[in-house]
């Protein structure tokens, strides 16, 4: 398995374009974020986002998928909102959060059992670089651990990992918390979990 190691604040051009290549051949890879290290692949690619769910166990039906989108802009395309999500959006990210929002037509069948998308905008130049570069969001789900250690430790997680994925993405050691989640569809905005985030 292949091992990119990028610096999370300068990423190379050359390294971007790779890791975009993989992803629009179906690829999917382990890469930092603002919060743990987490699994990915083109959201718009049918089958690896199946790849992604046979490897955690997920029910696409049951579960609500998460997208990482590079902007607001983004976030649009794929998820609806209203003002006051707009302004939660707006004032909270990038960051350690995800928001639960209505879905739009624009994502795949895996994304429609729910109708409800998980969306983050991270605090992570690296992710939000190759999100823009490949012009569409990449799916999220963060990896399992046994313990602390290999949540952060990047030859641990590629050990753990290793002939399940197809690249690892090394920014450095990784977080142990999760992000924060809002739920968003409601009357007024909840937080469903409490993580890294705290809201402005």
């Amino acid at each position: 398995m292949k091992i990119i190691k990028v610096w999370n604040d300068n990423p190379s051009d050359r390294q971007l374009q790779e890791i975009v290549n993989e992803l629009e051949m179906g690829a999917i890879m382990i890469y930092p974020t603002d919060t743990l290290y987490a699994i990915g692949c083109d959201a718009l690619n049918v089958k690896a986002i199946d790849r992604i769910c046979k490897l955690k166990g997920i029910n696409p039906d049951k579960t609500n998928l998460s997208i990482i989108c590079s902007d607001l802009s983004q976030v649009s395309e794929y998820a609806r909102y209203d003002n006051q999500s707009f302004r939660l959006l707006k004032d909270n990210t990038p960051g350690p959060f995800t928001f639960l929002l209505k879905s739009t037509s624009s994502l795949p069948k895996a994304f429609k059992g729910r109708k409800i998308v998980g969306v983050r905008i991270p605090d992570c130049a690296t992710i939000r670089a190759i999100v823009d570069l490949l012009g569409r969001p990449i799916l999220t789900t963060t990896i399992e651990y046994a313990d602390d250690d290999y949540a952060i430790n990047v030859d641990l997680i590629a050990e753990a990992y290793d002939n399940k994925v197809d690249f690892i993405i090394d920014g450095g050691d990784g977080d142990t918390e999760p992000s924060t989640v809002i739920d968003c569809t409601l009357d007024e905005p909840e937080i469903v979990r409490e993580g890294k985030g705290k809201l402005k």
